[in-house]
């Protein structure tokens, strides 16, 4: 697949676009009033990250505001996603406001729109203010409501310029990685916080919404889910029931209760094995099932699964669904050690649009991590590229199978903080030097700009 293939596939007025996280690129954790996050301490506790890396400097992002929106206008995109620290705009994560974090998302705005590129906010990308942590985090409801708040705090402050917001990036990871299997903070092995974190997620999407709405009926408003195709390794009804728990768990736990104001039956009578299932509530679900402006879909990988009697038990990421185990498929790897498998993304958007038809859909992340280096003053990063072009078509297939997507953002913008595995693991199409801070646009970024350049801006 070349560049030149591409861009006539994709409709006037496609979204082009690139993505970061906050905690990831910022840096500054102490500075102008940030409260800690679950982050923080989860980086400051022994063996929790890669080389005891942490976020406190990262791409000094905080420092660098110019000079990464130039990376922007440099890359083409017209639209950015970027999250919003809820630590640094309430540092307790309730109550008192802190002007000087509001100041600086604001002026990363203002820089955007300056630079002819839409914003796109996250509300949370797992950065939870400690001091909710401390409280019990997710797992307690009050944490929904607070989310709320702050949602509201920041709709107000940048709701005039800001037209498109994300609510929770991918609550699958916060509540199973953060408190079943422990990968992520806040460092959890607990089955049924992991469950009642799943729920108070969804609820404080589905408040946040609201609370976005009443400030601007207008706002574009949706959630980010992390969706994998997820098929049997055979058609043994043991291997099939295996599929079924992880797609529920995976998928529908996540789509249902948003887009169709229902959890699948099956999936709760899973779950019933590790929770009483009390904190769901009468209401609960009509406000999950706030009307959605859009969909946000992140895609890496697809599962094949099958029964396997030995995999490994007790609080894992797929709560409630012992015994299974995924297939080696052959597939070229990632870094992450993820299979690459571009027409997954085609089937995770076809499967979407069938299943729950009237979204518009985007890709809000997908991307690769491969290892890098510069040499000469350039990155060469075939792989990537190579990644990113495969699931640029796979993009265009589904819109030519009828599927309403709208948009693509490339994970991500730079290279930064990939959570647990610190600064050893690198996504970004432009490279940074973690010593020097110098950012060197990679060959991937070179492919990536030929096919924005080449799309029509508008309809």
């Amino acid at each position: 697949m070349t560049t030149e293939d591409l861009p006539a596939r994709f409709p006037p007025g496609f979204v082009w676009g690139a993505a970061t996280a906050a905690y990831q690129i910022e840096g500054a954790v102490t500075e102008d009033g940030r409260g800690p996050s679950i982050w923080d301490t989860f980086c400051a506790e022994p063996g929790r990250v890669a080389e005891g890396h942490s976020g406190a400097v990262a791409c000094d992002h905080y420092h660098r505001v110019s000079e990464d929106v130039e990376l922007l206008r440099g890359l083409g995109v017209r639209a950015y996603r970027f999250s919003v620290a809820w630590p640094r705009v309430l540092p307790e994560g309730r109550g008192r406001v802190e002007p000087r974090g509001l100041a600086f998302y604001d002026r990363l705005v203002d820089e955007l729109l300056a630079a002819g590129i839409e914003p796109w906010a996250t509300l949370y990308h797992w950065d939870l203010p400690q001091a909710l942590g401390d409280a019990g985090g997710w797992p307690q409801r009050d944490t929904a409501s607070r989310f709320a708040d702050y949602a509201a705090t920041v709709q107000t402050a940048l709701g005039d310029r800001v037209r498109h917001w994300l609510t929770i990036n991918e609550p699958w990871c916060a509540a199973f990685l953060g408190y079943a299997s422990g990968d992520h903070a806040p460092g959890l092995r607990d089955d049924a916080a992991a469950v009642q974190a799943a729920h108070h997620l969804l609820l404080g999407h589905g408040l946040a919404a609201a609370a976005i709405h009443a400030g601007d009926p207008s706002a574009q408003v949706g959630i980010v889910l992390n969706t994998y195709p997820v098929q049997p390794a055979t058609d043994r009804p043991e291997d099939v029931d295996a599929a079924r728990r992880i797609d529920g768990l995976q998928n529908r736990l996540f789509m249902d209760p948003v887009l169709t104001g229902a959890y699948p039956a099956d999936v709760l009578e899973d779950l019933s094995a590790v929770s009483d299932l009390a904190h769901i509530r009468d209401g609960d679900l009509d406000v999950i099932a706030h009307p959605t402006d859009l969909l946000g879909l992140n895609y890496y990988s697809s599962y094949v699964v099958q029964a396997q009697a030995d995999a490994p038990q007790g609080p894992s990421s797929w709560s409630g669904s012992p015994h299974v185990g995924v297939v080696d498929r052959g597939l070229p790897r990632t870094q992450m050690g993820w299979d690459v498998d571009p027409d997954g993304l085609r089937r995770s958007l076809v499967r979407v649009a069938a299943d729950y038809p009237g979204v518009p859909l985007y890709v809000t992340e997908n991307g690769s991590a491969y290892p890098d280096s510069v040499v000469d003053g350039a990155v060469d990063d075939p792989e990537r590229t190579t990644f990113l072009l495969d699931h640029l078509a796979a993009v265009a297939d589904a819109l030519d199978e009828g599927v309403d997507v709208r948009g693509y953002f490339v994970w991500s913008l730079m290279d930064n903080f990939e959570w647990a595995y610190g600064y050893t693991r690198r996504f970004g199409v432009v490279h940074v030097d973690y010593d020097t801070q110098v950012r060197t646009p990679k060959a991937s970024a070179a492919a990536y700009r030929a096919v924005v350049a080449a799309n029509p801006a508008v309809g």
